[in-house]
């Protein structure tokens, strides 16, 4: 076999092979337009992923929470203004409002900014992407605006170790956190983690007070711990009444009460998102949009 037979035989092997590392090999990152939205998402692909219109509700909506809202404002205006300010932990009953309050603060610090100022970003990344974190940070840091990024629902499961990505990049590393970043975090739990997982590493470590603060330090690396809980029956009344005259909702306060006290019964629950369900259903059977 002569040596030209010899390349035509192995040429469309080799291009078959380069085709195929080609495939394998991971997509070139597609360098993001900061300036595209005012809110992004960390997607899965580790690119931020423009939002053009957050579903967020209006701070002055936010009732019943005013000291975790005032605190949460407070923290956030001084770091958009580029003065110290803490990581924040929003932790607490179930649809007391506390991502919407993540949401209503980054829209009122933005709408409260001097003229020409940066407006300050908001990025969200999902729980199953946490270990993604370090990733975004490295994008952020070279940014000029300020950003929140902010983590929904956040917690952990038994063996799940992606919590250690997320002590480093909010304290610690050798570069630390970015001056220019900030991260918020919701969760039902206030130290993150299940009950069992704690006891598991309990059980199994050589020395388990050392496992457990290890465990439990998490939550320490967030300077603010802002507390939810259930709200009364005034509270969920003047919720309801809130919304009511936010969207000229035409019913007669007594009926209002009524059917609002009713719809919380039936769900066994008094909270924000309840009262947000009780106006989508109210303003459906008026004829009424919510815009």
């Amino acid at each position: 076999m002569t040596q030209a037979t010899t390349l035509d035989t192995l040429l469309p092997l080799l291009e078959r092979i380069a085709t195929a590392l080609e495939r394998a090999a991971p997509p070139a990152r597609v360098e993001a337009d900061m300036s595209a939205a005012d809110a992004f998402l960390w997607g899965p692909e580790r690119r931020l992923i423009p939002v053009p219109r957050v579903n967020r509700v209006e701070m002055g909506l936010l009732t019943g929470i005013d000291r975790a809202r005032d605190t949460l404002a407070e923290n956030t205006e001084r770091f958009a203004r580029g003065l110290p300010a803490n990581n924040a932990l929003l932790w607490g009953a179930r649809g007391m409002g506390k991502s919407s309050l993540v949401k209503a603060v980054h829209a009122e610090i933005n709408a409260r900014r001097a003229a020409g100022a940066l407006p300050m970003k908001l990025v969200e990344i999902h729980r199953e992407d946490i270990e993604a974190l370090p990733d975004l940070m490295a994008t952020l840091r070279p940014d000029p605006h300020r950003w929140v990024v902010f983590c929904d629902d956040l917690s952990f499961d038994g063996d799940d170790t992606s919590y250690k990505s997320l002590k480093t990049a909010l304290d610690g590393g050798i570069e630390g956190r970015p001056g220019n970043v900030l991260f918020y975090a919701t969760s039902n739990r206030r130290h993150l983690l299940a009950r069992e997982m704690v006891e598991n590493e309990r059980s199994t470590a050589i020395n388990p007070g050392e496992a457990v603060e290890e465990k439990v330090s998490l939550s320490d690396r967030f300077g603010l711990w802002l507390g939810f809980h259930k709200c009364s029956q005034d509270e969920y009344l003047a919720m309801i009444h809130a919304y009511a005259e936010r969207y000229a909702l035409p019913v007669e306060p007594d009926a209002l009460r009524a059917e609002a006290l009713e719809w919380a019964t039936t769900r066994g629950s008094r909270s924000g998102r309840t009262v947000f369900q009780f106006i989508q259903d109210l303003a459906g059977r008026l004829g009424r949009t919510l815009d």
